[in-house]
Protein backbone atom coordinates (compact mmCIF):
# COMPACT_ATOMS: atom_id res chain seq x y z
CA UNK A 1 0.00 0.00 0.00
CA UNK A 2 1.48 3.12 -1.01
CA UNK A 3 1.27 6.77 0.95
CA UNK A 4 -1.92 7.98 -1.20
CA UNK A 5 -4.23 5.00 -0.22
CA UNK A 6 -3.21 4.88 3.02
CA UNK A 7 -4.43 8.50 3.66
CA UNK A 8 -7.43 7.37 1.56
CA UNK A 9 -7.78 4.29 3.95
CA UNK A 10 -7.41 7.00 6.78
CA UNK A 11 -9.99 9.35 5.47
CA UNK A 12 -12.48 6.18 5.05
CA UNK A 13 -12.35 5.04 8.41
CA UNK A 14 -12.98 8.33 9.99
CA UNK A 15 -15.97 8.87 7.14
CA UNK A 16 -17.63 5.69 8.47
CA UNK A 17 -17.59 6.30 11.89
CA UNK A 18 -20.60 6.65 13.26
CA UNK A 19 -20.27 5.87 16.55
CA UNK A 20 -17.87 8.53 16.78
CA UNK A 21 -19.03 10.78 19.32
CA UNK A 22 -19.72 8.18 22.12
CA UNK A 23 -16.73 6.25 21.84
CA UNK A 24 -14.45 9.22 21.31
CA UNK A 25 -14.36 9.68 25.55
CA UNK A 26 -10.14 10.63 25.79
CA UNK A 27 -10.93 12.68 22.48
CA UNK A 28 -13.51 14.61 24.33
CA UNK A 29 -11.50 15.13 26.64
CA UNK A 30 -7.82 16.27 25.50
CA UNK A 31 -10.21 18.77 23.01
CA UNK A 32 -11.39 20.52 26.18
CA UNK A 33 -8.18 20.62 27.95
CA UNK A 34 -6.63 22.00 24.43
CA UNK A 35 -9.60 24.69 24.28
CA UNK A 36 -9.21 25.70 28.01
CA UNK A 37 -5.08 26.09 26.73
CA UNK A 38 -5.85 28.14 23.86
CA UNK A 39 -8.09 30.57 25.80
CA UNK A 40 -5.33 31.34 27.75
CA UNK A 41 -3.37 32.76 24.85
CA UNK A 42 -2.86 36.35 24.18
CA UNK A 43 -5.08 36.33 20.85
CA UNK A 44 -6.65 39.30 18.94
CA UNK A 45 -9.95 40.48 19.66
CA UNK A 46 -11.25 38.90 16.81
CA UNK A 47 -8.51 36.70 15.21
CA UNK A 48 -8.54 34.98 12.55
CA UNK A 49 -8.49 30.83 13.08
CA UNK A 50 -7.78 27.67 11.46
CA UNK A 51 -9.03 24.68 12.73
CA UNK A 52 -7.33 21.23 11.45
CA UNK A 53 -9.04 18.05 11.58
CA UNK A 54 -12.17 18.94 13.30
CA UNK A 55 -13.98 15.76 13.22
CA UNK A 56 -17.46 15.85 14.46
CA UNK A 57 -16.41 19.54 16.65
CA UNK A 58 -15.13 18.22 19.61
CA UNK A 59 -12.49 21.03 19.40
CA UNK A 60 -14.77 23.47 17.87
CA UNK A 61 -17.44 23.55 20.18
CA UNK A 62 -15.24 23.70 23.18
CA UNK A 63 -13.43 26.62 21.91
CA UNK A 64 -17.13 28.50 21.32
CA UNK A 65 -18.26 27.73 25.07
CA UNK A 66 -14.85 29.36 26.20
CA UNK A 67 -15.70 31.98 24.32
CA UNK A 68 -13.56 32.06 21.54
CA UNK A 69 -15.00 34.50 18.59
CA UNK A 70 -13.61 35.53 15.31
CA UNK A 71 -13.26 34.61 11.54
CA UNK A 72 -12.90 30.66 11.74
CA UNK A 73 -12.26 28.44 8.74
CA UNK A 74 -12.79 24.59 10.34
CA UNK A 75 -11.71 21.82 8.29
CA UNK A 76 -10.95 17.99 7.98
CA UNK A 77 -9.87 16.01 5.29
CA UNK A 78 -13.40 13.88 5.78
CA UNK A 79 -16.79 15.35 3.89
CA UNK A 80 -18.59 13.19 6.37
CA UNK A 81 -16.74 14.73 9.37
CA UNK A 82 -17.01 18.31 8.36
CA UNK A 83 -20.81 18.19 8.09
CA UNK A 84 -21.39 16.30 11.55
CA UNK A 85 -19.27 19.51 13.31
CA UNK A 86 -21.14 21.84 11.25
CA UNK A 87 -24.37 20.43 12.50
CA UNK A 88 -22.92 20.32 16.41
CA UNK A 89 -21.77 24.00 16.35
CA UNK A 90 -24.33 25.26 13.64
CA UNK A 91 -23.93 28.32 10.89
CA UNK A 92 -22.36 32.06 12.26
CA UNK A 93 -22.04 34.56 10.22
CA UNK A 94 -18.21 34.62 10.79
CA UNK A 95 -17.90 30.45 10.64
CA UNK A 96 -17.22 28.76 7.19
CA UNK A 97 -16.23 24.93 6.94
CA UNK A 98 -14.15 23.10 4.57
CA UNK A 99 -12.84 19.79 2.89
CA UNK A 100 -9.08 20.21 3.24
CA UNK A 101 -6.34 17.97 4.11
CA UNK A 102 -4.53 19.10 6.98
CA UNK A 103 -0.96 17.95 5.46
CA UNK A 104 -0.70 18.58 2.51
CA UNK A 105 -3.46 21.00 1.34
CA UNK A 106 -3.46 24.85 1.29
CA UNK A 107 -6.03 26.97 2.96
CA UNK A 108 -6.11 30.57 1.71
CA UNK A 109 -4.72 33.51 3.77
CA UNK A 110 -2.92 33.33 7.47
CA UNK A 111 -3.98 33.53 10.22
CA UNK A 112 -3.73 34.38 13.96
CA UNK A 113 -4.57 30.92 15.71
CA UNK A 114 -3.80 27.43 13.84
CA UNK A 115 -4.70 24.60 16.35
CA UNK A 116 -5.59 21.09 15.87
CA UNK A 117 -6.24 18.07 18.65
CA UNK A 118 -5.38 14.60 18.18
CA UNK A 119 -4.75 14.92 14.33
CA UNK A 120 -1.36 15.35 13.93
CA UNK A 121 -0.60 11.36 14.80
CA UNK A 122 -2.03 10.53 11.28
CA UNK A 123 0.68 12.38 9.44
CA UNK A 124 3.30 11.40 7.30
CA UNK A 125 5.76 13.84 8.76
CA UNK A 126 4.61 15.70 11.69
CA UNK A 127 7.80 18.07 11.86
CA UNK A 128 7.59 19.03 8.38
CA UNK A 129 3.12 19.83 8.64
CA UNK A 130 4.04 21.53 11.45
CA UNK A 131 6.42 23.70 9.68
CA UNK A 132 3.86 24.31 6.97
CA UNK A 133 1.16 25.04 9.57
CA UNK A 134 3.75 27.53 11.19
CA UNK A 135 4.40 29.14 8.13
CA UNK A 136 0.07 30.31 7.61
CA UNK A 137 0.58 32.58 10.85
CA UNK A 138 0.64 36.32 10.92
CA UNK A 139 2.93 37.86 12.72
CA UNK A 140 2.37 37.01 16.60
CA UNK A 141 0.32 34.01 15.44
CA UNK A 142 -0.34 31.17 17.26
CA UNK A 143 0.14 27.36 16.21
CA UNK A 144 -1.23 24.89 18.88
CA UNK A 145 -1.79 21.40 18.56
CA UNK A 146 -2.27 18.57 20.65
CA UNK A 147 -1.67 14.79 19.45
CA UNK A 148 -0.58 11.23 20.72
CA UNK A 149 3.03 10.41 22.44
CA UNK A 150 4.51 7.56 22.80
CA UNK A 151 3.26 6.01 25.56
CA UNK A 152 0.21 5.80 23.97
CA UNK A 153 -1.05 2.12 24.04
CA UNK A 154 1.42 1.10 25.80
CA UNK A 155 -0.45 -2.34 26.98
CA UNK A 156 -1.80 -2.82 23.93
CA UNK A 157 1.97 -3.13 22.24
CA UNK A 158 2.98 -4.78 25.65
CA UNK A 159 0.56 -7.72 25.41
CA UNK A 160 1.90 -7.95 21.36
CA UNK A 161 5.75 -8.18 22.64
CA UNK A 162 4.82 -10.67 25.54
CA UNK A 163 4.07 -12.79 22.27
CA UNK A 164 6.59 -11.98 20.13
CA UNK A 165 4.69 -9.79 18.44
CA UNK A 166 4.19 -6.55 16.63
CA UNK A 167 1.36 -4.09 17.50
CA UNK A 168 -0.53 -2.73 14.35
CA UNK A 169 -0.04 1.40 16.23
CA UNK A 170 1.17 3.92 14.51
CA UNK A 171 4.95 4.96 15.55
CA UNK A 172 4.25 7.98 18.23
CA UNK A 173 7.25 10.56 19.09
CA UNK A 174 8.59 10.89 22.16
CA UNK A 175 7.96 13.87 24.14
CA UNK A 176 11.86 15.27 23.46
CA UNK A 177 11.35 14.55 19.96
CA UNK A 178 8.98 16.91 20.26
CA UNK A 179 10.67 19.04 22.31
CA UNK A 180 13.62 18.86 19.83
CA UNK A 181 11.24 21.03 17.16
CA UNK A 182 11.51 24.16 19.98
CA UNK A 183 8.01 25.07 20.59
CA UNK A 184 6.99 27.83 22.88
CA UNK A 185 5.63 25.20 25.10
CA UNK A 186 4.96 21.82 26.14
CA UNK A 187 2.35 20.12 27.77
CA UNK A 188 1.99 16.29 28.78
CA UNK A 189 -1.14 14.66 30.00
CA UNK A 190 -2.19 11.09 30.23
CA UNK A 191 -5.50 9.71 29.98
CA UNK A 192 -6.38 5.92 31.06
CA UNK A 193 -9.32 4.55 29.27
CA UNK A 194 -10.40 0.88 30.72
CA UNK A 195 -12.32 -1.61 28.78
CA UNK A 196 -14.51 -4.99 29.53
CA UNK A 197 -12.23 -7.08 27.21
CA UNK A 198 -9.75 -6.74 24.35
CA UNK A 199 -12.52 -7.04 21.78
CA UNK A 200 -14.19 -3.65 23.54
CA UNK A 201 -11.34 -2.50 22.72
CA UNK A 202 -10.85 -3.17 19.56
CA UNK A 203 -14.55 -2.23 18.79
CA UNK A 204 -14.05 0.93 20.27
CA UNK A 205 -11.12 1.87 17.89
CA UNK A 206 -12.97 0.72 14.95
CA UNK A 207 -15.67 2.83 15.90
CA UNK A 208 -14.25 6.15 16.03
CA UNK A 209 -12.09 4.98 12.91
CA UNK A 210 -8.49 5.29 14.77
CA UNK A 211 -7.77 1.76 13.88
CA UNK A 212 -6.10 2.16 10.69
CA UNK A 213 -2.68 0.28 10.76
CA UNK A 214 0.63 1.55 9.23
CA UNK A 215 0.85 0.36 5.43
CA UNK A 216 4.13 -2.03 6.45
CA UNK A 217 1.76 -3.82 9.10
CA UNK A 218 0.30 -7.34 8.22
CA UNK A 219 -2.81 -8.56 10.41
CA UNK A 220 -2.13 -11.04 12.87
CA UNK A 221 -3.44 -14.81 12.39
CA UNK A 222 -6.19 -15.98 14.28
CA UNK A 223 -4.52 -17.69 16.92
CA UNK A 224 -2.02 -15.00 17.39
CA UNK A 225 -4.08 -12.50 17.56
CA UNK A 226 -6.15 -14.62 20.23
CA UNK A 227 -3.17 -14.96 22.24
CA UNK A 228 -2.64 -11.12 22.23
CA UNK A 229 -6.25 -10.37 23.20
CA UNK A 230 -5.86 -12.99 26.13
CA UNK A 231 -2.44 -11.39 27.94
CA UNK A 232 -4.11 -7.64 27.01
CA UNK A 233 -7.23 -8.90 29.32
CA UNK A 234 -4.93 -10.15 31.84
CA UNK A 235 -3.53 -6.86 32.24
CA UNK A 236 -6.90 -5.51 32.77
CA UNK A 237 -8.06 -4.16 29.22
CA UNK A 238 -6.71 -0.54 30.04
CA UNK A 239 -5.05 1.95 27.56
CA UNK A 240 -3.13 4.83 28.27
CA UNK A 241 -3.19 7.61 26.47
CA UNK A 242 -0.14 10.05 26.16
CA UNK A 243 -1.32 13.57 24.96
CA UNK A 244 1.67 15.70 24.17
CA UNK A 245 0.58 19.44 23.31
CA UNK A 246 3.13 21.66 21.42
CA UNK A 247 2.42 25.17 21.50
CA UNK A 248 4.29 27.62 18.83
CA UNK A 249 4.53 31.50 18.45
CA UNK A 250 5.33 33.65 15.34
CA UNK A 251 7.41 36.65 15.92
Amino acid sequence: MNALDHRRQIERAFSAAADYDRQARVQRRAARRLAERIAALPLPTAPRILEIGCGTGFLTEALIEQGLSGDWLVTDISPEMVARCRARVGDAPDRDFAVLDGEYGAPRGSFDLVCSSLVIQWFDDWQAATARMFGWLNPGGQLIHATLGAGSFAEWRGAHEAEGLEAGTLDFPTADEFRAAEPASLHVDHYIERHDSALAFMRALRAIGAHTAPPQHRPLAPGALRRVMRRFEEGGASVSYEVVTCHYRSA
